[in-house]
C-alpha cells in the first residue's frame, strides 16, 4: 500500500482536496466517499437495482475503524497516566456522531455530499455528515495509506483531544443526572430504525426528557446510538441554560 502525502504536484482536481490539503491518486475514491446511498435512487432512471456496495457505506465502515485506531493511539500518548476506564469515554466522545458531524461541518462537507432529493446535510443532521466524514477517512486510507488518514485525523482532532482535560462522563449518565437534579422523570429512549448490512449495522435511537423536544442519535450499536442521542439532547439543554 502506498504511503505518501500528496500536497505538491498538479493542481487539486476537486475543491475539497484543497480543504483536505491532499490530492487523491484515485479521485473516484473521493467521489464515492461523497455519495450518500440515498442519492443513487435519483440516478437510477432505468429502474436497475442499485448494488448493495454502492454509495459511501463501505468507506464509512473502513473509516470508522481507522478513526478509532488513530484516536486510541493519540489518547495513549496524550494521557499516559490514565487507565482504560478513563480512556474509554474519551474515545467514545471523540468518535461519536456529534463530533464527526462537527468536524464535517467545519470542512464544509455539507456543500459536497450527494444526497437524495429532500435530504439535508445541515449541521443538525449528524448522521449524514458523520457518515461522510468517516467515508472521507476511509478514502484517504485506501488512497494514501495510514499516514494520509492519520495526518487528516490528527489535524482535525488534536484540539478536541487536548481540550478534554477531565475525562468526559457517559452522556447517558450525565443526562440522567441532569433530569434527576431538576426533579424530572428519567429520560425515555426508543428505537427509531435498525438497518444496514450485517457487517455494518446502523441504529437510530430517540431520547426525550419530559418538557423538552425529542432528539435522535445514530451509531453502529444501540448503545452507541443511545449515547449519541443523549449527547445531542444534553448539549441542547446546557446551551439553553446559558
Amino acid at each position: 500500500m502506498a504511503e505518501r502525502q500528496k500536497t505538491a504536484g498538479p493542481a487539486f482536481g476537486h475543491p475539497l482536496e484543497q480543504i483536505l490539503d491532499y490530492r487523491f491518486e484515485n479521485p473516484s475514491l473521493l467521489a464515492e466517499a461523497l455519495t450518500h446511498r440515498g442519492s443513487l435512487g435519483a440516478l437510477n432512471r432505468d429502474s436497475v437495482p442499485v448494488s448493495a456496495t454502492a454509495g459511501n457505506e463501505r468507506l464509512e465502515f473502513l473509516g470508522d475503524r481507522v478513526l478509532g485506531l488513530v484516536i486510541a493511539d493519540a489518547l495513549l500518548r496524550t494521557f499516559p497516566n490514565e487507565n482504560e476506564g478513563d480512556l474509554a469515554p474519551r474515545l467514545a466522545a471523540l468518535v461519536s456522531s456529534p463530533t464527526l458531524a462537527q468536524v464535517a461541518a467545519d470542512l464544509g462537507l455539507q456543500d459536497h455530499v450527494k444526497l437524495a432529493r429532500g435530504q439535508s446535510a445541515a449541521a443538525a443532521e449528524t448522521a449524514v455528515l458523520a457518515d461522510a466524514c468517516e467515508a472521507i477517512i476511509g478514502a484517504l486510507y485506501l488512497d494514501g495509506g495510514l499516514p494520509a488518514a492519520e495526518t487528516f485525523i490528527t489535524s482535525r482532532w488534536r484540539a478536541l483531544i487536548e481540550a478534554a482535560i477531565v475525562p468526559p462522563r457517559d452522556p447517558k449518565t450525565a443526562l440522567q443526572e441532569w433530569a434527576q437534579g431538576r426533579g424530572l422523570p428519567l429520560p425515555v429512549y426508543r428505537v427509531i430504525e435498525a438497518s444496514g448490512p450485517a457487517h455494518a449495522p446502523s441504529f437510530t435511537m430517540a431520547v426525550i426528557v419530559q418538557g423538552f423536544p425529542e432528539t435522535v442519535g445514530r451509531g453502529r450499536t444501540k448503545r452507541l446510538a443511545t449515547q449519541a442521542a443523549a449527547a445531542v439532547l444534553l448539549k441542547s439543554l446546557l446551551e439553553q441554560a446559558e
